[in-house]
């Protein structure tokens, strides 16, 4: 066993570095370089070495996601964030889970830096306002405000509701065996009709550019891509929700379901490789 407070609070670390960023890549990366600071530091000095370990991962966050800005405005298609293999007990955080979500992280990406920073440091780790205001550079006062802006943002893009983890799972489960034996009612049944799927292949592998919308026209693509040969299609938990795993022809996709009164509203599939890497690996979030 170790006392050292990094590794002690590692997870931690990484759950804001990715929240920050929405890749796994760049948080592991944010999440050396916080090492790196914390080994030059005096530990005699430091008070409370949990707000210091998150006050220095959110700067390199911080500084990361602003270099990163130009690259996600040229990227090709649509942008979705890194999906992680998760364990059905990040579902039993509620707050975590939702705040981790692909829906969650993308509209956090609809948020400028600092705001994306002052968000995820007070909604989801109930940051006090005087510590986020020494990270961001701003004022107790200006904290306060970003955050009430940033607050009503997210909640006017947000899902609508709530939905326990044992609901999502059926609702999941109702969609793979649909798709499964391709059934285009039960499909179209379990589909919203005015859901909306997005995919990110970044220019990388064939992947719609543009969002699609309404039942009929997405249930048809799904039903078409499980005809293709070798399609294989498995439920799995993706950043502490119920979703699934497509391949077809050697392609993966992790797929991120939205479901709100019963039906499923939202599709994300992530279908860039680049982005694929950690899925064969289970990640420990934490707050």
């Amino acid at each position: 066993m170790t006392d050292d407070p990094f590794v002690a609070h590692r997870n931690l670390l990484f759950t804001v570095a990715y929240e920050m960023l929405g890749s796994a890549a760049d948080a592991e990366d944010v999440v050396q370089e916080t090492w790196l600071r914390w080994a030059d530091v005096d530990r005699t000095e430091v008070r409370d070495a949990r707000a210091y370990l998150v006050r220095i991962v959110t700067r390199l966050a911080l500084n990361r996601l602003r270099a990163l800005a130009r690259q996600r405005e040229e990227y090709v298609g649509e942008w979705l964030p890194e999906p992680l293999l998760t364990s059905p007990d990040v579902a039993e955080d509620a707050e975590l889970a939702e705040s981790v979500s692909i829906a969650m992280l993308t509209v956090l990406e609809t948020l400028g830096p600092v705001e994306r920073a002052v968000f995820v440091l007070r909604e989801v780790f109930d940051t006090p306002y005087d510590e986020i205001a020494e990270v961001v550079g701003k004022t107790p006062a200006a904290v306060r405000q970003i955050a009430h802006r940033a607050r009503r943002h997210v909640t006017a893009r947000r899902p609508r509701m709530r939905v326990d983890p044992a609901e999502q799972l059926a609702v999941v489960e109702t969609f793979m065996t649909a798709l499964s034996t391709g059934d285009m009612q039960a499909l179209m049944e379990v589909l919203a009709p005015d859901v909306v799927a997005i995919a990110d292949g970044g220019g990388v592998v064939r992947a719609a550019r543009k969002p699609i919308a309404g039942a009929e026209k997405l249930a048809a693509l799904l039903i078409r891509l499980a005809k293709a040969p070798g399609f294989v299609a498995a439920g799995t938990w993706l950043n502490g929700m119920p979703g699934a795993r497509f391949e077809v022809e050697g392609a993966a996709a992790a797929v991120s379901l939205v479901v709100e009164g019963g039906r499923i509203t939202r599709l994300y599939a992530i279908n860039n490789p680049h982005k694929l890497g950690r899925l064969e690996t289970s990640t420990e979030l934490r707050r």
